[in-house]
């Protein structure tokens, strides 16, 4: 297809609009990851690469949600101010069609969607892999070493540190209570002092100056009874050195947890889903397999088995034949009985079973949902410029004000759907398909019926009043 130079020049005013757009919201995600998250990566000596690895791993996601907003901005700045310069009357007067001005750019899109679909498929489960894989490693790790005036602090395996005061200037503790947790090294011990101060021996050791306090020693629980006197000691100074070796951050080899559906592709997703199935087959065959066998023919219809008592308050003729035919009353019952408890076993099986086909069956929805939405976020690229192109053409308004407002109604209400639809899905109340496909197929809708307008004009097909003919 060969461009002529409008179509290029409408090409290129996307360009600077969706550039635009697509980093600040990229921006705009990254802030919003930060602020949730800035709490786990600081104060804890993660190294500095860890974060940048962990930010660049999250930036992932956010390539596949800012792209299709990024091309309804462009299309609405875009075609708003082709219009807005009259070029669209110009053309339509030279009986150019609306749909060949739109088409470079909906080949664009489409390119844009096809890649997006890849990246989301081959590039984000991997990059959603690691990044859990990495707040996994963060909040596994013991926090750092940060008393606060007043509060309890356990930060360090077999201590609990109580400090009345700290002075900001020199980093003095005043009334210092620290807890010894009883180990195989140590004793239970209760130490109070009334200064201190805190050094640093390198990154795997801390040492805490002590002044003027006393030491409760609790005797070991192998000592014998005759020796099991506290031991009190005064001291001027004493130093306590703590071993920070497990604090210090240290990355998983692999992910030793199984993948969720957003760290799989739809390879893997397909495969899960091919297993689920096969086993919730499995699980019906062989529950019938279990009721053949665990019912035997002379209590099939234990059920329905019932015993009557006679005037003398003897149980006497029951209503199955194969019990009829015992002659022992005491047989009757016992045989009765054990009928009613291998039913009961067998509906108990039968639950089991509905509650283990019923996890399976949300586990396939789960996977399922996961896979469309792999198409549908990235096919919203298309729908976008079908549906932002024409609006941008009938506003005729080309600023960033215009677009912005239309685009945040827009997306709003498609992001919710989304999310809404997701959640649906998931409970097992829509199908994955309509969850995830619903408002791409009514945007497309309104799309395709602005863009036939615009195309043709609908008012020259409806019947003029002066051409009737009237009577």
């Amino acid at each position: 297809m060969k461009l002529n130079p409008l179509q290029i020049d409408l090409l290129k005013k996307h360009l600077g609009p969706f550039l635009f757009c697509f980093f600040g919201v990229m921006f705009v995600l990254l802030m919003q990851f930060l602020v949730l998250h800035i709490d786990k990566l600081i104060g804890k000596d993660i190294p500095v690469g860890v974060i940048l690895e962990l930010i660049i791993t999250n930036l992932a996601y956010m390539v596949v949600l800012a792209a299709p907003m990024a091309v309804l901005v462009a299309s609405l700045m875009a075609f708003g101010k082709f219009s807005e310069h009259n070029e669209l009357t110009a053309l339509r007067a030279s009986g150019v069609n609306t749909l060949q001005i739109i088409m470079p750019v909906l080949i664009a899109s489409i390119l844009l969607s096809a890649g997006l679909m890849w990246f989301s498929n081959a590039v984000l489960p991997e990059a959603n892999s690691k990044a859990r894989s990495l707040f996994i490693d963060i909040r596994l790790k013991k926090p750092g070493f940060e008393l606060e005036p007043n509060v309890f602090y356990d930060g360090i395996e077999g201590y609990t540190f109580l400090v009345d005061r700290i002075d900001p200037v020199s980093d003095t503790l005043y009334h210092i209570t620290l807890f010894q947790e009883p180990t195989n090294l140590q004793n239970r011990a209760y130490i109070k002092a009334d200064k201190g101060f805190l050094t640093s021996e390198g990154t795997e050791a801390l040492t805490l100056h002590l002044f003027d306090g006393e030491i409760l020693r609790y005797p070991s629980k192998r000592a014998a009874t005759r020796d099991r006197n506290m031991e009190q000691i005064k001291f001027q100074k004493h130093r306590k050195t703590f071993d920070l070796s497990d604090l210090a951050f240290n990355r998983s080899v692999g992910s030793s947890s199984s993948r969720s559906d957003r760290t799989m592709s739809i390879q893997a997703m397909a495969f899960v889903v091919d297993t689920l199935e096969q086993e919730i087959k499995e699980l019906r065959y062989q529950i019938v397999e279990d009721s053949i066998s665990t019912l035997h023919p002379a209590t099939y219809n234990q059920g329905t088995a019932s015993t009557k008592p006679t005037k003398s308050g003897h149980i006497g003729q029951s209503n199955l034949f194969i019990l009829n035919q015992v002659g022992s009353i005491t047989q009757k019952i016992r045989l009765a009985n054990l009928g009613y408890s291998q039913v009961e076993n067998a509906q108990s099986k039968i639950e089991r079973t509905k509650s283990n086909e019923l996890w399976r069956v949300k586990r396939i929805q789960r996977y399922w949902v996961e896979i469309h939405k792999k198409f549908s976020i990235p096919f919203a690229c298309i729908i976008f410029v079908l549906l932002g192109a024409p609006i941008g053409i009938l506003t005729r308004k080309g600023n960033v004000g215009y677009a912005a407002i239309i685009a945040s109604i827009l997306l709003t209400v498609y992001w919710i759907s989304v999310i809404q639809g997701e959640k649906l899905a998931d409970r097992l109340f829509i199908s994955p398909f309509l969850g995830m496909w619903s408002f791409n197929l009514f945007y497309m809708m309104i799309g395709f019926l602005l863009l036939l307008h615009l195309s043709y004009d609908l008012r020259s097909l409806l019947p003029n009043k002066s051409d009737r003919v009237t009577e």
